[in-house]
Protein backbone atom coordinates (compact mmCIF):
# COMPACT_ATOMS: atom_id res chain seq x y z
CA UNK A 1 0.00 0.00 0.00
CA UNK A 2 2.95 2.41 1.00
CA UNK A 3 4.40 1.32 -2.61
CA UNK A 4 1.42 2.05 -4.29
CA UNK A 5 1.46 5.60 -2.33
CA UNK A 6 4.24 6.62 -3.50
CA UNK A 7 4.53 5.84 -7.10
CA UNK A 8 1.07 7.52 -7.03
CA UNK A 9 2.83 10.78 -5.50
CA UNK A 10 5.70 10.56 -7.94
CA UNK A 11 3.30 10.29 -11.01
CA UNK A 12 1.36 13.35 -9.47
CA UNK A 13 4.24 15.58 -9.02
CA UNK A 14 5.99 14.79 -12.33
CA UNK A 15 2.01 15.49 -13.97
CA UNK A 16 2.49 18.76 -11.87
CA UNK A 17 5.87 19.46 -13.39
CA UNK A 18 5.01 19.04 -17.12
CA UNK A 19 2.06 21.47 -15.91
CA UNK A 20 4.04 24.32 -15.16
CA UNK A 21 6.30 23.74 -17.71
CA UNK A 22 3.86 23.87 -20.57
CA UNK A 23 2.15 26.95 -18.99
CA UNK A 24 5.54 29.38 -19.20
CA UNK A 25 6.34 27.52 -22.43
CA UNK A 26 2.67 28.56 -23.79
CA UNK A 27 2.43 29.99 -27.49
CA UNK A 28 1.78 33.79 -27.44
CA UNK A 29 4.79 34.72 -25.02
CA UNK A 30 8.34 35.73 -27.22
CA UNK A 31 11.54 35.32 -26.19
CA UNK A 32 13.07 38.51 -24.44
CA UNK A 33 16.08 39.12 -26.77
CA UNK A 34 14.66 37.89 -29.97
CA UNK A 35 15.64 40.32 -33.48
CA UNK A 36 13.76 38.10 -35.61
CA UNK A 37 10.08 39.59 -35.57
CA UNK A 38 6.63 38.44 -37.05
CA UNK A 39 4.34 41.56 -37.94
CA UNK A 40 0.74 40.59 -39.00
CA UNK A 41 -1.75 43.17 -40.93
CA UNK A 42 -4.44 42.89 -43.06
CA UNK A 43 -3.74 43.58 -46.79
CA UNK A 44 -3.92 46.96 -47.46
CA UNK A 45 -2.99 49.67 -45.98
CA UNK A 46 -1.77 48.53 -42.06
CA UNK A 47 -0.25 45.77 -44.28
CA UNK A 48 1.44 48.87 -46.14
CA UNK A 49 2.61 50.49 -42.77
CA UNK A 50 4.35 47.95 -41.58
CA UNK A 51 5.86 46.92 -44.33
CA UNK A 52 7.05 50.45 -46.24
CA UNK A 53 7.36 52.68 -42.89
CA UNK A 54 8.20 50.56 -39.74
CA UNK A 55 9.94 47.71 -41.07
CA UNK A 56 12.71 50.09 -42.59
CA UNK A 57 12.39 51.70 -38.77
CA UNK A 58 12.86 48.81 -36.76
CA UNK A 59 15.86 47.01 -39.40
CA UNK A 60 17.94 50.08 -38.52
CA UNK A 61 17.74 48.63 -34.83
CA UNK A 62 18.72 45.36 -35.81
CA UNK A 63 15.39 43.74 -36.32
CA UNK A 64 14.52 41.49 -39.58
CA UNK A 65 10.86 41.99 -39.94
CA UNK A 66 8.15 39.30 -41.73
CA UNK A 67 5.20 41.16 -42.81
CA UNK A 68 2.02 38.63 -42.46
CA UNK A 69 -0.84 39.74 -44.42
CA UNK A 70 -4.05 38.40 -44.01
CA UNK A 71 -7.26 38.88 -45.31
CA UNK A 72 -9.90 38.52 -42.86
CA UNK A 73 -9.95 39.97 -39.06
CA UNK A 74 -10.01 36.99 -37.02
CA UNK A 75 -7.01 35.21 -38.25
CA UNK A 76 -4.55 37.93 -37.23
CA UNK A 77 -5.53 37.75 -33.49
CA UNK A 78 -5.33 33.53 -33.11
CA UNK A 79 -2.37 33.69 -34.97
CA UNK A 80 -0.76 36.26 -32.33
CA UNK A 81 -2.68 34.45 -29.44
CA UNK A 82 -0.63 30.95 -30.14
CA UNK A 83 2.68 32.40 -30.94
CA UNK A 84 2.82 32.91 -34.59
CA UNK A 85 2.95 36.38 -34.53
CA UNK A 86 4.69 38.50 -32.13
CA UNK A 87 3.12 41.71 -33.04
CA UNK A 88 -0.20 42.35 -35.50
CA UNK A 89 -1.58 45.70 -36.64
CA UNK A 90 -4.94 45.93 -37.95
CA UNK A 91 -7.87 45.94 -35.10
CA UNK A 92 -9.29 48.86 -33.21
CA UNK A 93 -9.73 48.93 -29.24
CA UNK A 94 -13.39 47.85 -29.15
CA UNK A 95 -12.81 44.72 -31.55
CA UNK A 96 -9.74 43.84 -29.32
CA UNK A 97 -11.53 43.73 -26.76
CA UNK A 98 -14.08 42.01 -27.27
CA UNK A 99 -12.22 39.27 -29.58
CA UNK A 100 -10.03 38.79 -26.38
CA UNK A 101 -12.74 38.23 -24.25
CA UNK A 102 -14.78 36.19 -26.32
CA UNK A 103 -11.39 34.19 -27.49
CA UNK A 104 -9.73 33.74 -24.02
CA UNK A 105 -6.95 35.49 -25.44
CA UNK A 106 -4.62 38.05 -23.11
CA UNK A 107 -4.05 41.15 -25.92
CA UNK A 108 -2.89 43.99 -25.02
CA UNK A 109 -2.34 47.74 -27.27
CA UNK A 110 1.27 48.50 -27.49
CA UNK A 111 0.88 51.76 -29.44
CA UNK A 112 -2.06 53.59 -31.41
CA UNK A 113 -1.22 54.42 -35.07
CA UNK A 114 -2.83 57.04 -37.66
CA UNK A 115 -6.01 55.42 -39.18
CA UNK A 116 -7.81 55.99 -42.46
CA UNK A 117 -11.15 57.48 -41.40
CA UNK A 118 -14.07 56.46 -42.26
CA UNK A 119 -15.67 59.10 -44.85
CA UNK A 120 -19.33 60.35 -46.13
CA UNK A 121 -19.21 60.28 -50.19
CA UNK A 122 -21.62 60.90 -52.92
CA UNK A 123 -21.50 60.65 -56.55
CA UNK A 124 -24.39 63.06 -56.03
CA UNK A 125 -23.43 65.57 -53.87
CA UNK A 126 -20.83 68.36 -53.67
CA UNK A 127 -21.29 69.33 -50.36
CA UNK A 128 -23.07 68.63 -47.01
CA UNK A 129 -25.57 71.21 -47.56
CA UNK A 130 -26.54 69.58 -50.77
CA UNK A 131 -28.31 66.87 -49.46
CA UNK A 132 -31.69 66.26 -50.20
CA UNK A 133 -34.48 65.30 -48.14
CA UNK A 134 -35.57 61.69 -48.52
CA UNK A 135 -31.57 60.77 -49.53
CA UNK A 136 -30.40 57.09 -49.54
CA UNK A 137 -27.71 56.49 -47.19
CA UNK A 138 -25.58 53.15 -47.40
CA UNK A 139 -24.11 52.34 -44.21
CA UNK A 140 -22.21 49.15 -42.95
CA UNK A 141 -24.08 46.20 -41.37
CA UNK A 142 -22.18 45.18 -38.19
CA UNK A 143 -22.45 47.26 -35.13
CA UNK A 144 -19.19 48.65 -35.10
CA UNK A 145 -18.81 50.12 -38.43
CA UNK A 146 -22.94 51.26 -38.19
CA UNK A 147 -22.03 52.86 -34.64
CA UNK A 148 -18.85 54.74 -36.05
CA UNK A 149 -21.52 55.41 -38.97
CA UNK A 150 -23.60 57.22 -36.86
CA UNK A 151 -21.27 59.14 -35.36
CA UNK A 152 -19.86 60.75 -38.20
CA UNK A 153 -23.58 61.71 -39.35
CA UNK A 154 -24.37 63.41 -36.04
CA UNK A 155 -21.04 65.18 -36.49
CA UNK A 156 -22.20 66.30 -39.74
CA UNK A 157 -25.54 67.96 -38.31
CA UNK A 158 -27.62 65.59 -40.10
CA UNK A 159 -29.16 63.11 -37.64
CA UNK A 160 -29.14 63.04 -33.49
CA UNK A 161 -28.28 59.39 -31.70
CA UNK A 162 -29.51 58.45 -28.41
CA UNK A 163 -26.56 59.05 -26.27
CA UNK A 164 -27.12 55.96 -23.96
CA UNK A 165 -26.81 53.30 -27.22
CA UNK A 166 -24.26 50.76 -26.57
CA UNK A 167 -21.97 50.93 -29.40
CA UNK A 168 -21.71 47.18 -29.65
CA UNK A 169 -25.69 46.91 -30.12
CA UNK A 170 -26.16 50.25 -31.92
CA UNK A 171 -28.89 50.04 -34.88
CA UNK A 172 -30.50 52.42 -36.85
CA UNK A 173 -33.76 52.74 -34.65
CA UNK A 174 -31.22 54.38 -32.19
CA UNK A 175 -30.95 57.87 -33.95
CA UNK A 176 -33.55 59.88 -32.95
CA UNK A 177 -33.97 63.19 -34.84
CA UNK A 178 -33.32 62.37 -38.80
CA UNK A 179 -34.65 66.21 -40.07
CA UNK A 180 -33.59 65.35 -43.87
CA UNK A 181 -35.63 61.64 -43.85
CA UNK A 182 -32.32 59.90 -44.72
CA UNK A 183 -33.20 56.63 -45.94
CA UNK A 184 -30.67 53.91 -44.62
CA UNK A 185 -29.62 50.83 -46.60
CA UNK A 186 -27.36 48.28 -44.25
CA UNK A 187 -25.11 46.75 -46.25
CA UNK A 188 -21.80 44.43 -45.67
CA UNK A 189 -19.14 46.90 -45.21
CA UNK A 190 -16.53 46.08 -48.03
CA UNK A 191 -19.06 46.45 -50.26
CA UNK A 192 -20.08 50.23 -49.54
CA UNK A 193 -17.42 52.08 -52.37
CA UNK A 194 -19.50 49.76 -54.78
CA UNK A 195 -22.91 51.26 -53.28
CA UNK A 196 -21.79 54.71 -54.36
CA UNK A 197 -23.19 54.12 -58.04
CA UNK A 198 -26.77 53.06 -56.46
CA UNK A 199 -27.11 55.36 -53.68
CA UNK A 200 -26.98 58.90 -53.27
CA UNK A 201 -24.30 58.94 -50.05
CA UNK A 202 -22.28 55.70 -48.72
CA UNK A 203 -20.08 56.27 -45.36
CA UNK A 204 -17.14 53.88 -46.34
CA UNK A 205 -14.96 52.86 -43.60
CA UNK A 206 -10.95 53.66 -44.78
CA UNK A 207 -9.44 50.57 -45.16
CA UNK A 208 -12.42 49.69 -47.76
CA UNK A 209 -12.12 53.46 -49.12
CA UNK A 210 -7.80 52.84 -50.00
CA UNK A 211 -8.71 49.51 -51.37
CA UNK A 212 -11.35 50.49 -53.67
CA UNK A 213 -8.54 53.23 -54.65
CA UNK A 214 -10.98 56.24 -53.23
CA UNK A 215 -9.24 59.63 -52.33
CA UNK A 216 -10.02 60.25 -48.52
CA UNK A 217 -9.77 63.96 -49.18
CA UNK A 218 -12.96 64.05 -51.49
CA UNK A 219 -15.01 62.79 -48.89
CA UNK A 220 -17.58 65.66 -47.85
CA UNK A 221 -16.94 64.90 -44.74
CA UNK A 222 -13.94 62.65 -42.82
CA UNK A 223 -14.80 61.38 -39.36
CA UNK A 224 -12.96 62.85 -36.27
CA UNK A 225 -12.22 59.58 -34.91
CA UNK A 226 -11.73 58.80 -31.52
CA UNK A 227 -9.06 56.91 -30.44
CA UNK A 228 -10.46 53.67 -29.19
CA UNK A 229 -11.48 53.43 -33.39
CA UNK A 230 -7.79 53.92 -34.55
CA UNK A 231 -6.12 50.89 -35.14
CA UNK A 232 -3.04 49.60 -32.65
CA UNK A 233 -0.35 47.39 -32.95
CA UNK A 234 -1.45 44.98 -30.78
CA UNK A 235 0.88 41.78 -28.82
CA UNK A 236 0.51 39.40 -26.48
CA UNK A 237 -0.23 40.78 -22.69
CA UNK A 238 2.92 38.72 -21.65
CA UNK A 239 5.07 40.73 -23.95
CA UNK A 240 4.28 44.15 -23.35
CA UNK A 241 7.43 44.75 -21.13
CA UNK A 242 9.72 42.31 -23.88
CA UNK A 243 12.90 44.25 -25.45
CA UNK A 244 11.42 43.84 -29.33
CA UNK A 245 7.45 45.17 -27.70
CA UNK A 246 9.59 48.50 -25.87
CA UNK A 247 11.24 49.04 -29.61
CA UNK A 248 8.05 48.46 -31.69
CA UNK A 249 6.51 51.34 -29.75
CA UNK A 250 9.18 53.46 -29.77
CA UNK A 251 9.58 53.23 -33.43
CA UNK A 252 6.11 54.32 -34.46
CA UNK A 253 6.33 57.51 -31.97
CA UNK A 254 9.63 58.41 -34.21
CA UNK A 255 9.74 61.43 -35.89
CA UNK A 256 10.65 59.62 -39.09
CA UNK A 257 7.46 57.29 -38.28
CA UNK A 258 5.32 60.38 -38.65
CA UNK A 259 7.29 62.31 -41.54
CA UNK A 260 6.94 58.98 -43.64
CA UNK A 261 3.02 59.03 -42.60
CA UNK A 262 2.25 62.48 -43.43
CA UNK A 263 4.21 61.67 -46.95
CA UNK A 264 2.76 58.32 -47.82
CA UNK A 265 -0.24 58.04 -45.69
CA UNK A 266 -2.40 61.65 -46.59
CA UNK A 267 -5.44 62.14 -44.93
CA UNK A 268 -5.26 59.39 -42.23
CA UNK A 269 -6.51 60.73 -38.40
CA UNK A 270 -3.61 60.90 -35.81
CA UNK A 271 -3.65 59.74 -32.43
CA UNK A 272 -4.13 62.47 -29.74
CA UNK A 273 -0.45 61.06 -28.33
CA UNK A 274 0.68 62.24 -31.83
CA UNK A 275 -1.27 65.61 -32.11
CA UNK A 276 -0.54 66.56 -28.62
CA UNK A 277 3.56 66.33 -28.93
CA UNK A 278 3.31 69.33 -32.01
Amino acid sequence: MKKFALILSVILTIGLLAGCGSSSDKAGSANEDTKALKIGATAGPYSDMVTKVIKPIMEKQGYTIEVIEFGDYIQPNRALGNGELHANLFQHKIYMDNFAKENGLQLSELVIVPTAPMGIYSNKFKSLDEIAEGSTVAVANDPTNLARTLGLLQDAGLITVDSNVDPLRVSEKDVKDNPKKLVFQPIEAGQLPRALDSVDLSLVPGNFALAAKMDLLKALQLENMPDDYRNRVVVNTADLDKTFAKALKEAVESPEFEKAIDEQFKGFGKPEWMLKRK
